[in-house]
């Protein structure tokens, strides 16, 4: 039976190998330290972090999420060694809540294996402090018992640890936020829960609750849902490498009307959607019949829930995302406890010298790996079916979706008209798993953009070889920035969007080339050091001017003419052309500019401009970065597993981008 802890309280473990899941409503930070009998942190290397995720007898996530997993193996930790500190942070670094009263209660639990829940604690009273000891397992006359601690800190990591005796905290606090934020920099970013007023005022920054947000919070007392190999299924997070297996479990919802039961790792997934709800919207008209009994739901699109058929498959789209993400993360967490059950098996059978020969060693070897082939059957067949709905799902969301979310080649460009109205967000590419391989799932970013794109023109980690030439992938880059550019021309109503481009050595002429012909740009692609100065200065001093406007309360006294409409900047073949001063504005407009309606698209190699060294770190963290071709460098913000990235390509062969741009165009001029 679970024991439900309060504060001070202990329980003692039956177990040495353990699993620590905690699940929280933002993502956070998660480390584990190792201390002696008096709580002594003896150095940097007693303590597992994003930068250090291994350590004796420790292993933990390697970025910030909302959803964690961490392995305890009591028996590898040294000798020296008694207690076990469970550390939860929110990072330093983005835009996130920088208090832990200002979200949801953390609740962590402790494991076996088997995902049978031994203890679990959820740490309520929490105001000002952004760190916080959660749980602690410690030694006590040769058996170990975990306690419910919830000490926070306002000062953070660095007191937190200062706290336990670290003489170098300041230092491994800050190499920590240095490891989170390079973590988050690869994350895709989660949309942002709703305003209770539901306003859906862009400008007020109030988009629509991401169905990231939902899902209810697990209860004290409540157990972790079913998993795929028959016992209970993690309820917390995952390792964002994609070499760990992970299974997170659900996120607390504030917002959620209803509270409707968590569905099972193993079982089919619920179409209707429940921790989409919001309180906001009004749930979508039934268009399907319901499934005979036994028969799984019907998809349909746009079920979840939304003031209009594009935010309902908004939200549907980031449902899909979370969905295949969490029955991919049970999938791999049951492989992990099959061959983590064989391993133990079979090392109990070669500890035993009578066992390691003869008929009784080659019968219990063969039993440990038979139940280790049934176990992974058994997640494959939960895998398979989860696949197979959201298969179906995607069949029937993909024809559905309006320009702003489709493929290019979709057929809805064909009817393209220049919209009236700012959609809610835009399709970059695709996404897919390696178990899914066969399902894509639409990029989709919040309008207007809230981090500037880099499209890396270097070698890519997954690369296949086919763009040896580094000048035919930098060209691949430019192509990709530019459909990308398209995309966003075409999704604004006319004269809400404004391009320019920098290309110094004019090495982009031929991609750039339908941007040129059409018209769309706002001037000609700026050219040589000369260029290249004058358009960073317009854009910030267009900057300076806004943000004294917004920040002065005189947004009306910007002067007359002044051009209004969202700026986006290209910048192609990064650092040629640019110089100290030059490097600076172009920091200044990634930092500020999104704030103030101007946006920046790097297409760039990292090692060219690595002559600047750590100066442009900051620089590169702050942008999103994509590939021209497929990588598997992005995570999602629930468990981090590694996605392939697929970008947004316009056919070869297809005219549909320049139709595109020639509407765009001819609207421009009615509009002037």
């Amino acid at each position: 039976m679970t024991a439900e802890l309060v504060r001070g309280q202990n329980h003692p473990l039956s177990q040495a190998r353990l699993e620590i899941r905690v699940s929280a409503g933002t993502p956070i930070v998660a480390a584990a330290a190792l201390s002696d009998e008096n709580g002594r942190i003896h150095g940097v290397e007693w303590v597992a972090h994003p930068g250090a995720p291994t350590q004796p007898g420790l292993e933990v996530s390697r970025q910030a999420a909302a959803d964690h997993r961490l392995a305890v193996d009591l028996d590898a930790v040294p000798e020296a060694v008694h207690r076990v500190g469970v550390l939860l942070a929110l990072p330093a670094a983005g835009a996130g809540p920088v208090r832990f009263g200002a979200v949801a209660a953390p609740f962590v639990a402790v494991t076996g294996l088997d995902g049978a829940e031994i203890a679990s604690y959820t740490i309520t009273g929490l105001e000002a402090e952004s760190a916080v000891v959660a749980l602690e397992l410690y030694r006590r006359q040769g058996a170990w018992k975990v306690r419910a601690v919830g000490q926070g800190y306002a000062g953070g990591l660095a007191e937190l640890l200062t706290d336990q005796g670290l003489p170098q905290a300041h230092q491994l606090a800050g190499g920590i936020d240095d490891a989170v934020a390079q973590g988050l920099a690869r994350s895709v970013q989660a949309p942002p829960p709703r305003t209770a007023d539901g306003d859906r005022s862009r400008q007020a920054a109030a988009p629509a609750l991401g169905p990231d947000q939902g899902g209810s919070a697990p209860q004290p007392g409540q157990a972790p849902p079913a998993s795929p190999y028959g016992g209970q299924a993690p309820g917390g997070p995952g390792q964002p490498a994609p070499q760990t297996p992970s299974y997170p479990g659900p996120a607390p919802d504030p917002d959620a009307v209803t509270q409707s039961p968590t569905p099972t790792a193993g079982g089919p997934i619920d179409y209707s959607h429940p921790r989409r709800q919001n309180a906001a919207p009004p749930p979508p008209p039934p268009t399907a019949p319901p499934a005979a009994p036994g028969q799984p739901a019907q998809p349909v699109a746009g079920d979840a829930t939304g003031w209009s058929m594009d935010e309902r498959l908004y939200n549907q789209v980031w449902g899909m995302f979370e969905d295949l993400a969490r029955s991919t993360a049970a999938y791999r967490s049951a492989v992990d406890f099959a061959e983590s059950r064989m391993d133990k098996e079979l090392e109990q059978v070669l500890s035993d010298p009578r066992s390691r020969i003869g008929g009784q060693g080659d019968a219990a070897r063969e039993a440990a790996r038979a139940r280790h082939a049934q176990l992974v059957a058994q997640a494959a067949e939960a895998l398979d079916r989860d696949l197979a709905q959201l298969t179906a799902e995607a069949e029937v969301v993909e024809p559905a979706l309006p320009p702003a979310y489709a493929r290019w080649d979709s057929p809805v460009w064909h009817d393209y008209r220049v919209p009236m109205e700012i959609p809610m967000a835009l399709r970059l590419g695709d996404l897919h798993l390696p178990e899914a391989d066969g399902i894509r799932i639409p990029m989709l970013v919040r309008l207007p953009l809230e981090r500037g794109l880099w499209i890396d023109s270097g070698r890519t980690g997954s690369s296949d070889g086919s763009f040896a030439d580094s000048h035919a992938l930098g060209r691949l880059a430019m192509e990709t920035a530019v459909a990308h550019a398209a995309r966003l021309l075409a999704v604004y109503p006319a004269g809400e969007f404004t391009v320019h481009v920098i290309d110094p050595a004019g090495s982009g002429a031929q991609p750039l080339a339908p941007l040129v012909r059409t018209g769309v740009l706002a001037a000609p692609p700026a050219l040589g050091a000369a260029g290249v100065a004058d358009v960073l200065a317009r854009l910030t001093q267009r900057v300076d001017l806004v943000q004294m406007a917004v920040r002065g309360g005189a947004a009306d006294s910007l002067p007359p003419g002044f051009d209004t409409s969202q700026q986006l900047l290209i910048v192609n073949d990064f650092p040629h052309g640019f110089d100290d001063r030059a490097v600076n504005q172009l920091r200044y407009l990634a930092d500020e500019g999104p704030a103030f309606g101007v946006h920046l698209m790097m297409v760039a190699d990292r090692e060219e401009s690595s002559g600047y060294g750590p100066l442009l770190d900051p620089l590169w963290r702050s942008l999103l970065r994509l590939t021209p071709v497929p990588d598997d460098h992005l995570a999602d913000p629930w468990v981090g597993h590694a996605w392939t990235y697929e970008p947004s390509l316009v056919p070869p062969g297809s005219q549909v981008l320049e139709q595109v741009l020639a509407q765009v165009a001819a609207a421009r001029t009615k509009y002037v």
